[in-house]
């Protein structure tokens, strides 16, 4: 077989002006937020805050603790 295992996935993002409700196979995850900074939960539970600088390919990504309830 060429490229070994290969499985399903989605992912469908919609966006509401600074929140996103994201869609994947694992569930809905959200975030809020603009350009430079974002705050997401995604849909296993897991937190983090994104900094980016725009413009320059750069961004600081950092967990926030387990998951969440």
């Amino acid at each position: 077989m060429i490229g070994g295992d290969m499985g399903w996935s989605y992912r469908k993002s919609i966006k509401l002006g600074p929140f996103r409700i994201n869609l994947s196979k694992a569930g809905v995850g959200h975030s809020v937020g603009g350009r430079g900074a974002r705050y997401t939960r995604t849909a296993d539970g897991r937190r983090h805050m994104t900094l980016r600088i725009p413009g320059t390919g750069l961004s600081w990504r950092r967990s926030l603790g387990g998951r969440g309830r």
